[in-house]
């Protein structure tokens, strides 16, 4: 097998599991899991019935490029929510979700030649696949911190002059995973004149930019903020998903857009690794890219739960409100964020995600210790209920 399998960490999810071995949560409460960032939201009826009136779709083999008339939808919404022109033949892919794009980009343009670059730049914490992309593909991690601080931005002058040569990807995630963050003019013109200057290629991770809290105010993407700058996309790959946006996690559905020379090469990639979304997926992801009614329904159901739930939390939890997604990045009392999720566990049956398990040691710090990621991912009883518990429990706590 690939020994670079055995640099690979065990998953969040796998050590939260050993986090709790022989605990028994308390049987009087019924579990309430915000843990994992998994939409729980219905799938909305008009997605259900593109879904069946698709099924014809089994009988043929999908082409890795998708259908004309999935791309032009894609480049349509893009043009609706980014305000840019995409060409859908040469700028728009569709992928089985932007999991599965943001590894397999690292797979086909890491140059794994003896001279080649090979380190690819994080944000920590950070979603555990960019390291995994990084580790299979041959390229040396470097975890840039996100500190509080710092509001969780990224700070490029922490990454030593003599490595920049040495980059060939830098992942970012807006808005960020766990924190909230999102980037802002400022900080991608300062990222592009990065790109410009020493050649590597900037992986936008987007698959929370349908989740904010006010309409007609959308956070700002890569490609809009890379046409405000008056630039073309060059080095530019951006991924996003109907997982979050659409409540569709199983359909396993999204799209890359971006750099005409970058996606070419990609599709190459893509067309030798099988990559396919089946004619079905595609005809349903068509039907959810052209509907925003039921975005903004899934929006005013977020906005909905941080309304309630923060005023609750906020005297036994230190957090700033996220610019967007459906996380609160919290800072615990007494810093252990292990404990204070296996105890939350034990006494209230509610699971959240301890924030070191999203982080690598760096800089001589774990930027992740002390917090936990709290997915309000559950409906909005769940989520009070949830956050009542929390309360009761840093209160017996103290």
């Amino acid at each position: 097998m690939n020994p670079r399998l055995e640099q690979l960490h065990p998953y969040p999810f796998q050590k939260l599991r050993e986090l709790f071995a022989g605990v028994t949560p308390n049987p009087d409460h019924a579990p309430v899991n915000l843990s994992i960032g998994e939409p729980k939201h219905p799938t909305p009826q008009i997605i259900k019935d593109a879904l069946v009136a698709g099924l014809g779709g089994l009988s043929n083999y999908p082409i890795t490029q998708g259908s004309d008339a999935l791309r032009e939808a894609i480049a349509a919404w893009a043009g609706r929510r980014y305000g840019v022109k995409l060409d859908p033949s040469t700028e728009v892919l569709p992928v089985n979700g932007s999991r599965e794009a943001l590894f397999a980009f690292a797979q086909a343009s890491v140059d794994s030649s003896r001279h080649g670059r090979r380190v690819i730049i994080s944000p920590n914490p950070f979603y555990q696949i960019y390291e995994g992309a990084a580790l299979l593909a041959g390229a040396r991690p470097f975890f840039l911190n996100t500190l509080p601080e710092n509001s969780f931005a990224m700070d490029w002058s922490r990454v030593p002059e003599d490595l920049w040569e040495q980059v060939n990807l830098v992942y970012v995630c807006s808005p960020g995973n766990p924190t909230g963050k999102v980037m802002s003019l400022a900080d991608w013109k300062e990222l592009f004149d990065l790109s410009d200057q020493h050649g590597f290629v900037i992986a936008a991770d987007e698959c929370y930019s349908e989740i904010y809290f006010e309409e007609g105010k959308p956070p700002l993407g890569a490609l809009t903020a890379s046409q405000q700058l008056g630039r073309d996309f060059r080095n530019l790959i951006v991924f996003n998903s109907l997982s979050k946006r659409s409540n569709v996690p199983g359909l396993r559905s999204g799209m890359v857009a971006g750099d005409a020379a970058l996606m070419k090469a990609f599709l190459l990639y893509r067309t030798y690794h099988g990559s396919a979304m089946s004619p079905v997926v595609q005809t349903t992801s068509i039907a959810a890219w052209n509907d925003e009614a039921h975005v903004i329904e899934n929006r005013r159901q977020y906005a909905e739960k941080f309304a309630a739930v923060m005023p609750l939390l906020k005297d036994v939890l230190q957090f700033d409100a996220p610019d967007a997604a459906f996380y609160l990045w919290a800072q615990v009392p007494g810093g252990d964020d292990a404990a204070f999720a296996r105890g939350l566990y034990e006494t209230q049956h509610v699971t959240v995600l301890p924030g070191s398990y999203l982080a690598r040691d760096a800089a001589g710090v774990n930027p992740g210790r002390g917090f936990v990621r709290i997915a309000l991912v559950d409906n909005l009883d769940a989520c009070i209920e949830a956050a009542l518990r929390i309360v009761r429990f840093v209160g017996e706590a103290a």
